[in-house]
């Protein structure tokens, strides 16, 4: 039964009118993935969820053969469990039915304090369920039964558009001598003192530091941010401003970590003694 069970895996393909935020057809993936070369790239690590142990085991052996490095969980308390300990993926593949918390929870959960890209590879397949799915928390929607090299064609998409320079956060992630920021508990530590963030706040910083060193536009910020509001530039500017003040000496700006480009967005640099 479980050999019939890998065999049915390794074979299967991507249901037809699968939804996708980045509205590929099946046409084009197949050629996308047949132009693509994954290179090994350590840094690069992705977290699969599923209460399926077959599939668990078929994500690490096919992705790892891709070249990510791969962690999986069997819930999504596990899930949890393991972004609290090792930080956070470049990606999560989420299933959303499972026992207990389901992959939407999941999403939202961790939407309080991160921008994670997100792939949903479920069994559900009914339109209300996709639209909430895309439109709040997953970058790509796959029905199972996929196609592997098509999954991970689309990883590739994904974390091309998002903006991945290589940075994996661990636990606690260190920006300079006297910034670090703990991105699960919603807190920086400026000078050995923690300091509370909103949810808002933390996704902004998470977002500017994953895009460290570049102009991240305002306009992403706020699609990122408020995927489903109607928010104008002066909403984002507040936040940073209070973020600003937060991760500043005793509430004033004495380092710009986050500088302004005027008329494109925001940057994140460390402070320049410690560049040196």
């Amino acid at each position: 039964m479980m050999e019939g069970r890998r065999r049915t895996w390794d074979t299967i393909m991507i249901a037809p009118g699968a939804a996708s935020k980045t509205t590929m057809a099946t046409k084009e993936c197949t050629s996308v993935a047949s132009e693509l070369t994954p290179t090994p790239d350590p840094t690069q690590r992705i977290l699969a969820v599923d209460d399926d142990a077959e599939l668990r085991r078929l994500f690490e052996r096919k992705l790892v053969a891709a070249g990510f490095v791969v962690e999986t969980a069997d819930s999504a308390e596990r899930a949890l469990e393991l972004i609290e300990r090792n930080g956070l993926p470049h990606l999560a593949i989420v299933d959303i039915n499972m026992p207990g918390m389901n992959g939407l929870e999941f999403c939202e959960t961790v939407q309080q304090y991160a921008d994670l890209p997100v792939i949903m590879v479920t069994a559900v397949d009914e339109a209300a369920t996709t639209v909430t799915a895309i439109t709040k928390y997953a970058e790509d929607y796959i029905v199972k039964p996929f196609n592997w090299d098509e999954l991970v064609a689309r990883i590739h998409r994904v974390l091309r558009r998002i903006g991945n320079f290589g940075y994996v956060a661990g636990p606690v992630v260190t920006i300079d001598r006297r910034l670090a920021v703990d991105f699960v508990r919603k807190q920086v530590i400026v000078e050995g003192v923690p300091v509370e963030l909103t949810p808002t706040e933390t996704k902004i910083l998470y977002i500017l530091w994953r895009n460290a060193g570049h102009v991240v536009a305002n306009d992403f910020l706020i699609n990122r941010i408020w995927p489903d509001q109607e928010v104008f530039e002066d909403l984002l500017r507040v936040h940073v401003h209070r973020l600003r003040h937060k991760i500043g000496s005793d509430g004033r700006r004495t380092k710009k970590y986050i500088v302004t480009e005027r008329g494109h967005g925001y940057r994140l640099v460390p402070s320049k003694e410690d560049s040196r």
